[in-house]
């Protein structure tokens, strides 16, 4: 089954990625396993110098998710996409389907592709909901971003346990 390479997935990778990288130094088989699940061909082989790269791009990348207002990620997303965004290219290497790059080449670095691509991506969401495209987990023993795809309410939460945790939190304190 080829991999989704849609604005969605693009995003929710580079959410994913920023929680892999979040460690010093990262796990790579959990970076790699991130990668993977979201498409890249194996094996991946990343080096300690690919890790600490796309770990400096994770923290320009990051200010984007803590951004509170759209006018603030939309400027962040303009300073990365001036950075590292070239003009955008139609794709199909490694076997995968057609795709939009940005980044410089099919072999750019790691850390090239991630913040190009990911700032594209999120971008796109930007542009589309007219809101931040994400942000980060308000569960109070989580810091993972997360992307917001909805139409309704603002999201909160990376995931449905750290929702629950955090509502059993409040249901427990409110009893007491």
């Amino acid at each position: 089954m080829p991999a989704d390479l849609g604005t969605a997935n693009a995003a929710r990778r580079a959410a994913d990625l920023l929680g892999a990288l979040r460690a010093d130094p990262p796990d790579r088989a959990e970076v790699e396993a991130v990668l993977v699940r979201y498409g890249e061909p194996e094996p991946l082989r990343l080096t300690d110098d690919d890790l600490a790269a796309l770990r400096s791009a994770a923290a320009r990348l990051l200010p984007v998710f803590h951004a509170s207002t759209t006018n603030e990620a939309a400027a962040l997303l303009n300073e990365l996409l001036a950075e590292h965004a070239g003009p955008p290219r139609l794709t199909a290497h490694d076997g995968t389907p057609w795709h939009l790059h940005v980044d410089a080449a099919d072999d750019a670095p790691w850390d090239e592709w991630f913040l190009a691509s990911s700032s594209l991506a999120l971008g796109t969401l930007l542009a589309d909901r007219q809101a931040p495209p994400g942000g980060i987990c308000e569960a109070h023993d989580c810091t993972h971003p997360y992307v917001d795809l909805g139409r309704g309410a603002a999201r909160r939460f990376c995931s449905e346990p750290c929702a629950t945790r955090t509502r059993v939190a409040a249901l427990r304190r409110r009893r007491r």
